[in-house]
């Protein structure tokens, strides 16, 4: 093992220290970040991943922190579960740090050894999650957490990206923020495998609900028509066994403040994990999931490797023509991939 190399079997062990270390090193993508990662792979792929994402002020925050509460607190006789939470916050302009910092909303879960909460910095990455989030629920996952919640900035129409990470995907909404469905203008409806309209004691809940239901109700009764992350899915009448199979996300009134509502969200997320292993669909996710996940990788290196590639100052000159206007950024394109095979 090398002088920069972590010693991930604390880590396995379940020492809160040595995965905090690790996971600071993961965001820095040190090269030790990186060769823990690479010996904590092999014992990833069996935690349940539920994402959180909806427009600011929709209260996602507070629902997190009562979602991991009723996990370590189950009603019935069940497990408590070993929770880990990263909170994906916006960049401060000043320090590059998160602006929430510690979430001040979870102080609920404080002194409770079996639940992690680490926030992080955006650093301006679209999607609403950090460059190094994957690799951030790796470690968790690899650490024995059962359930990582990932709860991403709310920067609304890039939220999308969640989807690619997370099992089961939340889009958290409220009454009274302006518009009967922020969603709708954020084109994050279709990656919902759960709605929650949260802070349900407000004005125009009943509103809001029908709003949704209207969304997803697109088409006449002969041929229902839906849309789900990404893919738009036609049923007709005939195909009755077809339409039974397909997850319609259910919507579910909460009330974060005060717990309401959470052992039903609880159990609709228990229901959606249960169709994903009936029908398959969890493998063909995680498959996607560590497709998108290889691609964004491959991607930077390549990108990385180009640009060492090419002469002192081609790129430079290649930007200050653009900057000038004397080139397009497809013709800049152009010169450097011609410099680069000189």
């Amino acid at each position: 093992m090398s002088a920069d190399s972590i010693d991930i079997q604390p880590i396995l062990n379940g020492d809160r220290l040595a995965l905090s270390r690790v996971l600071t090193q993961i965001e820095k993508d040190s090269t030790a970040g990186r060769d823990a990662l690479n010996h904590l792979f092999p014992h990833t792929g069996k935690a349940q991943l539920i994402g959180v994402t909806g427009a600011p002020g929709t209260g996602k925050s507070s629902l997190v922190n009562q979602i991991a509460y009723h996990y370590r607190h189950p009603v019935d006789d069940s497990q408590p579960q070993r929770i880990a939470i990263v909170a994906v916050d916006p960049t401060s302009p000043f320090t590059g740090g998160a602006v929430l910092g510690d979430r001040i909303r979870m102080r609920d879960l404080s002194g409770d050894p079996d639940v992690f909460i680490r926030s992080m910095a955006s650093r301006g990455s679209l999607g609403g999650l950090a460059r190094a989030t994957a690799g951030i629920v790796q470690a968790y996952d690899a650490a024995g957490y059962d359930i990582i919640l990932i709860e991403t900035v709310g920067a609304g129409q890039a939220e999308v990206d969640i989807a690619r990470l997370a099992h089961t995907t939340l889009v958290v909404e409220a009454p009274g923020l302006g518009d009967d469905i922020q969603a709708i203008k954020a084109g994050i409806l279709e990656i919902a495998d759960i709605l929650v309209v949260n802070k349900a004691d407000r004005p125009g809940v009943e509103n809001t609900e029908r709003a949704l239901r209207n969304m997803l109700q697109l088409a006449h009764p002969a041929k229902r028509v839906f849309r789900h992350h990404g893919q738009q899915m036609e049923v007709d009448g005939a195909d009755e066994q077809e339409y039974e199979a397909l997850w319609i996300a259910p919507i579910q009134r909460t009330i974060a403040t005060d717990g309401e509502g959470l052992t039903e969200l609880l159990e609709h997320i228990s229901q959606h994990r249960q169709h994903l292993e009936n029908t398959g669909e969890l493998a063909r996710r995680e498959r996607a999931r560590l497709a998108a996940q290889l691609d964004e990788l491959i991607e930077s290196q390549l990108v990385s490797d180009w640009r060492a590639s090419l002469k002192n100052g081609v790129y430079e000159h290649a930007l200050d023509e653009l900057e000038a206007r004397h080139l397009s950024p497809y013709e800049a394109v152009q010169e450097l991939v011609k410099e680069q095979k000189k």
